[in-house]
């Protein structure tokens, strides 16, 4: 296997590598396959919740274009399969920039080969637990300018991250101007049943164990952006309200992973997704009166 790194460790399976097999793809090894066949030997529908969350990927990225929205940091981004954001966003804008973020040795190696020189996308091996060396990093700041909207992806990642993950996302939010969104999928906690907690069990074998978190905990991950409605057209919703199944934000008719075709399952009910705005900030203190000739010269803009 020519695309593996010589140092890789082939006999523990990887979450990112199990996942590349629930969604039908060739980069993954035997001990990867045999603890993914374990999971759904117990919890089959874990295969459907991971394509569901791949179409919510889609739907996401989608929904960035339509805002105007022509940049993307992809945090977590995996073994590249059908589907990448880069093939996406570049069906809609030719001009689309997207970077992919993953520390997994063969994903990004795969990613390199896979891109080709394409000077809209690049990668960097990174820990996403190192928000500022991510955005520091010089790869980034060609790609990307945060000067204007930016649609930044945690999708299915956080959940394989112990401990405070908000410190990840917060200095993300902070870097974002007014107009970007932030996209998260997360696997949560909901009823426990014997199926998710043998699922939790087998995931201790891999270096990323799950980390199941209450919803509450997820909607913090947002801060004070504002939560798009999953449904378009429907009425705002409070703060924090407007988490959903993966299946269920903004679902297409057409897609074959439609929420309604799905079946009942505590993997899909409890694998939420949300997608926020950030909204400009308020002006909390209004200026008085100009002079006639102040007005006349100041330039003002406003994004």
């Amino acid at each position: 296997m020519s695309w593996a790194p010589a140092e890789l460790d082939l006999s523990r399976p990887n979450a990112a590598r199990m996942y590349d097999y629930f969604l039908g793809g060739s980069h993954n090894f035997a001990a990867d396959r045999q603890a993914a066949d374990a999971v759904l030997a117990v919890a089959p529908h874990v295969a459907d919740a991971a394509r569901a969350n791949r179409v919510f990927l889609r739907r996401a990225v989608l929904y960035a274009l339509q805002q105007g929205i022509r940049q993307f940091i992809d945090l977590g981004s995996g073994i590249p399969t059908v589907g990448n954001v880069h093939d996406i966003a570049h069906s809609v804008n030719a001009d689309a920039r997207v970077l992919y973020v993953d520390v997994e040795p063969i994903a990004v190696a795969h990613a390199r080969a896979m891109l080709g020189g394409d000077p809209r996308v690049d990668v960097i091996q990174a820990d996403i637990c190192f928000p500022d060396f991510i955005l520091e990093n010089p790869t980034t700041q060609r790609l990307i300018d945060l000067a204007h909207p930016v649609a930044v992806l945690f999708v299915s990642v956080l959940h394989f991250i112990p401990g405070d993950v908000n410190a990840i996302v917060e200095p993300f939010r902070a870097a974002m101007s007014p107009g970007s969104i932030l996209v998260i999928s997360h696997a949560t906690s909901g009823t426990a049943t014997s199926q998710t907690e043998e699922v939790q069990r087998l995931y201790q074998r891999t270096p990323t164990p799950l980390q199941l978190r209450d919803l509450a905990d997820v909607q913090a991950l947002f801060g004070d952006f504002a939560l798009v409605a999953p449904q378009p057209g429907a009425a705002p919703r409070p703060h924090g309200a407007a988490l959903v199944p993966v299946s269920h934000w903004r679902p297409d008719p057409e897609d074959h992973l439609a929420a309604d075709g799905l079946p009942a399952s505590p993997f899909l009910a409890n694998f939420l997704a949300g997608v926020g705005m950030k909204r400009a900030a308020a002006m909390t203190e209004q200026p008085g009166p100009e002079p006639a000739g102040q007005q006349a010269s100041r330039r003002t803009g406003s994004r």
